[in-house]
């Protein structure tokens, strides 16, 4: 498909962003949100008016941890606690690595093909907005293979 970048597209990241906006506006939070390819490589990002700048690295973070891992920074993160088998992990790749909820790799079957990251509220919120976000990229995905 022309104009695909590794599995996701601009416009597939558009939508995506826009699915965890709606979310987020529901709930009345402001939030960066950020989506990435395969090669865990950035396509898109927003930053709704008001939304922390402290966490536009952070969401772009989140996003490249979980293709990069192809796991959920909230589980990788409660792996990641002192004893656990991760532990220590958020300082590997240059301190890029997010080890708190927000990013949730993306799939178009069982292949990942990238990540969506979000950032901006407290750990349950950002979780709620990247669910939407992945949920809307998952319905999205499933029609297309239809």
């Amino acid at each position: 498909m022309a104009g695909k970048a590794l599995g996701i597209s601009l416009e597939e990241a558009r939508q995506i962003i826009h699915a965890g906006q709606q979310k987020a506006d529901e709930m009345g939070k402001r939030m960066n949100i950020a989506v990435v390819d395969a090669g865990a490589n950035l396509v898109a990002f927003e930053r709704q008016e008001g939304a922390w700048i402290g966490s536009i690295d952070i969401a772009i973070n989140k996003a490249f941890t979980a293709r990069a891992f192809d796991i959920e920074t909230k589980a990788l993160g409660e792996n990641s606690q002192s004893g656990e088998q991760f532990f220590g992990i958020h300082v590997s790749n240059g301190g890029k690595v997010m080890v708190f909820a927000g990013g949730i790799p993306l799939k178009r079957g069982d292949e990942v093909v990238g990540a969506v990251g979000v950032s901006g509220g407290m750990g349950k919120e950002d979780q709620a907005v990247a669910e939407a976000a992945s949920k809307a990229f998952t319905q999205a995905a499933g029609r297309k293979a239809a």
